[in-house]
């Protein structure tokens, strides 16, 4: 996976979240959703900024992975 292909994949996730976050109701099943999409979101961003530290520290960007919910929902903002 490549810098192209993980914004792809955060632009389709935003693309998601902004089309169910349209209504003002939503069900059991849709802020799940959210919530799911949000961790993905987070999961793809920070995937992103290794791939890109890998590369600016000449190692190898394909190296880097996906961390898990745990581990990104943990972050301090």
């Amino acid at each position: 996976m490549d810098e192209k292909d993980i914004m792809s994949r955060i632009h389709d996730l935003v693309d998601e979240e902004h089309k169910l976050r349209e209504s003002t109701d939503h069900t059991d099943e849709q802020r799940a959703r959210m919530k799911e999409l949000e961790v993905h979101l987070d999961q793809c961003w920070d995937l992103l900024r290794q791939w890109r530290a890998k590369r600016q520290y000449d190692e190898n960007p394909d190296e880097a992975e996906a961390r898990p919910e745990s581990t990104v929902e943990s972050y301090l903002q």
